[in-house]
């Protein structure tokens, strides 16, 4: 081969090497070609783009210097190999740094041990072999008196090595000591050794853990000079700058971070983060007006998020300057506007307060959570006062305010329990609050609780044992109390008198009911209310007729009222009831009677007497629907019941069913009559609907039957209709006509 086309393959060789950025194995090949052949060599190298070009050339020079020295000086020889070796790593020949660095730590000579160790660590770091690279970097860093220059190196690498292995903590620590041993070396080591695909990286993992150590309160000077370094490496970084004004203010040295800040502030206005921090600053300087102004400024921008990472920077009497200036900002505001957009701006400060008190700003955060409801955010406000139930589950305004707001909501059971929990805690504040709003709403939250209410007690009385319960007595007349002072219709009223008697107190619910109502009760409720009272006077005449009006219009309502009678109070009552009711009856006042005899059913516990009494009123009242009801309760309760008298009821439950065209069921009761005693059944028919009657009832179900071919039904019907009345021609008609069409069965 000619020594051209021998250059001409050595110079191939060298392109695919520069390819590869191994730039020292391509400048030898190209070094080799120029020996085979100068012009072919320095041809090549000539098309070389300009960067490209350069950087052979540089090494070459370099190659050329160290060469030239180590001739001149063979003496200097381990110094120059050295720096021969510095300059193979720092153009990325790493092969090359290694067998020197190996060579050189091999050798007996120990000059320059600690600064052969921290290039073989950068030497094994770019290779990949991490345990090796600590391995040196510890030995120069532990050394005895280890050299300044080699000692950073090592502790950068340290560093580097402790982020892959997620201590990044560690690696903040590593960079922190290497600032303070020489800042500028620190610099140009993280510039000349550290990968640059990993340089982007270690600034993020250091910005980070500085601002950690800030929020932690830890070493303030070490976190500016990171910060130093972090802003030397990149000028243009603003985290970086914002990390050194945090550490200048945790030293105290306000002005110098206020003068960063500002010059951060110049290339960016509208970042919150700066304007936070100058805010605080600004307040913390006495400047007020400044201050509010940049807070102004972030309101505006929205973005108050910011705030929370930089409150744990900030000391605690400059977090209690912002919540105070914040909070007083917020109410001096809502004092002065309502309007939508003040609200809102009242909430960014009210939210800048919460946040500068850790979180939790009981008042600020109760203000708030009103603003929102004003605002209709219902479940934002919901979410403010459940923070304030958080760390106190009793806070009276808190249990007020989200039972309003979920009285807003249509939540019943949870707007009732949060304003009875308000009430038994502090009647005197929920109630001005309840009174503020709109008569709709009032009269809505007041139902809602006199419903409540009315069911625990309609439960405690029912139980007859007071005693064990004075506690929810107790709360239910604080209830009570609050809903008279609300609203003032008569239910309210009864409600707080029903309570007083439930408690024993009889002399004040007489008073109340006279107060209320007057001393004429003309209301049958309030009436009912006087008659418990009268009751317990032994007043029973004056009580039954009381009793006896509230029975004929509410009949649940006398239920409730009679829980309060004790058994034999209401046997006594039943009975002058009844009598009463009796003579009402012969006077022929059958709906006066009817009251009457609800009551003696009521306190009787259903008595068929008096069941048997109210039905026949009923249906002089042509009321014929309530009258078999009643006859149908009489009749489940047969049993120790005379053989005449159960005769009479089937009977007359008939004769109510014929009242309501029920045939059929007719029927079937006054053949259950007749099979009981037929001789009273005839009687008592004769003497009720007439037999006559009853016999043409009989007829027409028996020929329906008939015509549907249940010819046993038809025949059985037919056969007690004549029982009734023999003579009738259309049953003896319908019998010969059944002998007839149905000789082939067997219905006798």
């Amino acid at each position: 081969m000619s020594p051209q086309g021998l250059a001409a393959l050595l110079c191939r060789e060298g392109d695919q090497h520069l390819a590869q950025q191994e730039l020292p194995t391509a400048t030898a090949f190209y070094v080799a070609a120029f020996s085979c052949s100068a012009p072919t060599a320095l041809q090549k190298v000539n098309s070389l783009e300009n960067g490209l070009w350069e950087r052979v050339i540089a090494t070459l020079e370099m190659w050329c210097r160290v060469l030239f020295l180590l001739r001149i000086s063979p003496r200097s020889k381990r110094e120059l190999s050295v720096r021969l070796a510095d300059c193979h790593l720092l153009h990325g020949h790493i092969r090359g740094a290694l067998e020197i660095c190996d060579q050189l730590l091999a050798a007996e000579q120990k000059t320059y041990h600690n600064t052969l160790l921290a290039l073989r660590g950068f030497c094994a770091l770019h290779s990949h072999d991490h345990q090796q690279a600590l391995q040196d970097f510890q030995k120069v860093i532990e050394h005895d008196s280890p050299h300044p220059n080699s000692c950073i190196k090592a502790l950068c690498g340290r560093g580097l090595i402790r982020i892959s292995g997620g201590s990044h903590y560690l690696t903040a620590l590593d960079y922190i000591t290497a600032c303070q041993l020489k800042l500028e070396e620190t610099i140009f080591t993280i510039k000349a050794y550290v990968p640059w695909n990993q340089r982007g990286l270690l600034l993020k993992v250091l910005q980070e853990e500085g601002q950690k150590m800030l929020q932690k309160k830890r070493d303030p000077l070490g976190v500016y000079q990171l910060a130093s370094l972090l802003m030397e490496l990149d000028p243009s970084d603003e985290a970086s700058r914002i990390l050194c004004a945090d550490a200048l203010y945790q030293m105290g040295w306000v002005e110098e971070a206020h003068k960063l800040l500002s010059l951060a502030l110049s290339r960016n206005p509208q970042r919150s983060p700066i304007l936070a921090r100058l805010a605080l600053l600004q307040l913390k300087k006495g400047f007020v007006y400044d201050g509010n102004q940049l807070l102004k400024k972030m309101i505006k921008i929205g973005d108050t998020s910011c705030l929370l990472p930089i409150m744990d920077i900030f000391k605690d009497e400059d977090r209690k300057l912002m919540q105070t200036h914040c909070r007083s900002r917020a109410l001096s505001i809502l004092k002065n506007k309502r309007e939508d957009a003040d609200i809102k701006e009242a909430i960014a400060y009210l939210s800048f307060a919460i946040i500068a008190s850790g979180g939790y700003a009981e008042d600020c955060l109760l203000i708030r959570a009103q603003c929102y409801g004003h605002l209709g955010q219902k479940k934002t406000a919901i979410f403010d006062f459940n923070a304030v139930l958080k760390e106190d589950p009793g806070n009276v305004h808190a249990l007020s305010g989200r039972g309003l707001i979920y009285l807003a909501l249509k939540q019943q059971k949870e707007a009732v329990q949060d304003l009875i929990l308000a009430l038994k805690a502090e009647a005197g504040m929920v109630i001005p609050a309840i009174l503020s709003l709109k008569h709709e709403a009032q009269e809505l939250v007041a139902q809602w609780l006199l419903q409540h209410s009315r069911t625990v007690l309609a439960e405690l009385v029912a139980t007859k044992d007071f005693s064990k319960e004075e506690r929810t007595l107790r709360d239910l007349l604080v209830i009570a109390g609050a809903l008279i002072k609300i609203r003032k219709e008569a239910q309210y009223h009864t409600f707080y008198t029903d309570v007083l008697i439930a408690n024993g107190r009889y002399e004040e619910a007489l008073v109340h009911l006279q107060e209320a109502f007057g001393h004429s009760f003309a209301d049958e409720v309030a009436s009912a209310r006087l008659a418990v009272l009268q009751l317990k006077k032994r007043n029973v005449a004056a009580a039954a007729h009381s009793f006896s009006i509230l029975a004929k219009k509410d009949e649940r309502e006398l239920e409730f009222l009679l829980n309060f009678v004790d058994a034999k109070q209401q046997q006594h009552l039943s009975q002058v009831a009844a009598q009463e009711g009796n003579v009402l009856i012969k006077g022929y006042h059958y709906k006066k009677a009817l009251g009457y005899f609800t009551l003696a059913i009521l306190t009787s516990k259903d008595n068929p007497r008096y069941l048997r009494q109210r039905a026949a009123c009923f249906m002089h009242l042509k009321k014929y629907d309530k009258a078999l009801k009643d006859m149908e309760k009489v009749i489940e309760r047969h049993g120790c019941n005379s053989l005449r008298t159960r005769v009479q009821d089937h009977c007359s439950k008939a004769h109510l069913l014929l009242s309501v065209s029920e045939e059929e069921a007719a029927v079937k009761q006054y053949i259950e009559a007749l099979q009981l005693d037929e001789s009273t059944a005839l009687c008592s028919i004769t003497n009720g609907s007439g037999s006559e009657n009853v016999a043409k009832t009989f007829h027409k179900i028996a020929q329906s039957s008939f015509e549907m071919q249940h010819y046993e039904d038809a025949w059985k019907i037919t056969d007690y209709g004549l029982k009734i009345d023999q003579n009738n021609p259309d049953l003896k008609k319908l019998k010969t006509r059944l002998k007839r069409e149905a000789s082939g069965c067997s219905i006798h």
